[in-house]
């Protein structure tokens, strides 16, 4: 009955906040950049946080400090829903997410090693921790703020990293962090199904907006933490890079490209890893096909080297490989 109260929560926030969007100007207008039809409401994030507020009062237990993080995403969400209606500049939104982090922090969860990445030895951060934990938290919201460009694609590949964590979760014996996982699978599945027209068409579309790839970054890191970090750690640090190997290899190639161009690495273009597909000759819909697959077999071979026992430097150095091969194929396609 939980996560069928949590169901319907997403579906009712989505629906009320669908219809109110356009009398508050909370709606996507096509531009140079955004080729879409019409005015669509930019309501997923806010379908994601009401079935998370459900999940709150319904189990406040089944995550490490979860008041805390209920808190988080609340800020966050209010700072992005401000963004998407009003474009605010960057500094306001960079508090907000530094604010995240610090009260993250003072709940204990923070990067504090990053494993066996070096043979034989454990890495461990100490103080520094603190700041690249700052770091990772702005990477994942900005990560999978990019990955949102074409229909579905946000969606699809959040739900694979949740989906996964879960899984993770379960084999080894966390249920609590498991259920809350298959919660927040599915408080996007609503959302999911109206952005790409298959509940209600095109009348009901919707887009998540900034507020959403806030809520799901910053929900992506902090489980992250949760299963990479202290004394309930579950997994491998390094294993958490499959989970994410997408966005994250969509935002580190993307912002390398342009450094090495003499850009602004947030300088937009149209050289993300959908654009990238799609100049391949995909249609968009297939586009989406193929990073889901991507996506699942990289989270696949996260959970395979995680119940095998891979060695930790051996999981890094493959990953490093792939990401590699994807950075110099990608720079060959965007100057094609």
């Amino acid at each position: 009955m939980d996560f069928v109260m949590i169901l319907i929560s997403a579906i009712g926030g989505l629906a009320v906040a669908g219809f109110t969007a356009p009398v508050f100007g909370l709606v996507d207008k096509p531009d140079a950049r955004k080729v879409h039809e019409g005015h669509i409401p930019l309501v997923g994030g806010i379908s994601v946080w009401v079935a998370m507020s459900a999940l709150q009062y319904l189990n406040p237990q089944w995550l490490p400090h979860q008041q805390v993080f209920w808190f988080c995403i609340s800020m966050l969400l209010i700072v992005g829903v401000l963004d998407d209606r009003f474009n605010l500049p960057v500094l306001p939104r960079v508090i907000a997410q530094a604010i995240a982090a610090v009260l993250m922090m003072r709940s204990g969860l923070w990067l504090a090693s990053l494993g066996e990445v070096i043979p034989g030895y454990v890495v461990t951060l100490g103080a520094v921790g603190y700041l690249i934990t700052l770091i990772a938290i702005w990477a994942s919201i900005n990560a999978f703020n990019m990955i949102d460009g074409i229909d579905g694609l946000l969606g699809a590949v959040s739900c694979v990293t949740f989906g996964a964590l879960g899984i993770l979760f379960y084999l080894h014996g966390n249920i609590g962090a498991w259920h809350w996982c298959l919660a927040l699978v599915l408080s996007i599945m609503p959302y999911l199904l109206a952005n790409l027209g298959l509940f209600g068409g095109k009348k009901l579309k919707v887009f998540m907006g900034d507020a959403g790839s806030t809520v799901i970054g910053f929900a992506a890191i902090w489980l992250l933490v949760v299963a990479t970090q202290n004394e309930d750690a579950i997994i491998a640090p390094v294993t958490a890079l499959w989970l994410i190997a997408l966005p994250l290899a969509d935002m580190s190639a993307v912002s390398l490209r342009r450094i090495l161009s003499g850009n602004s690495p947030f300088r937009p273009d149209r050289g993300h890893i959908h654009h990238i597909i799609m100049k391949c000759g995909y249609s968009s819909r297939r586009t989406l096909v193929i990073l889901f697959a991507a996506a699942v077999i990289c989270a696949s071979i996260g959970i395979v080297f995680d119940r095998l026992q891979i060695a930790e430097w051996v999981s890094l150095t493959l990953f490093l490989l792939c990401f590699a091969a994807w950075v110099r194929f990608s720079m060959k396609v965007f100057h094609r």
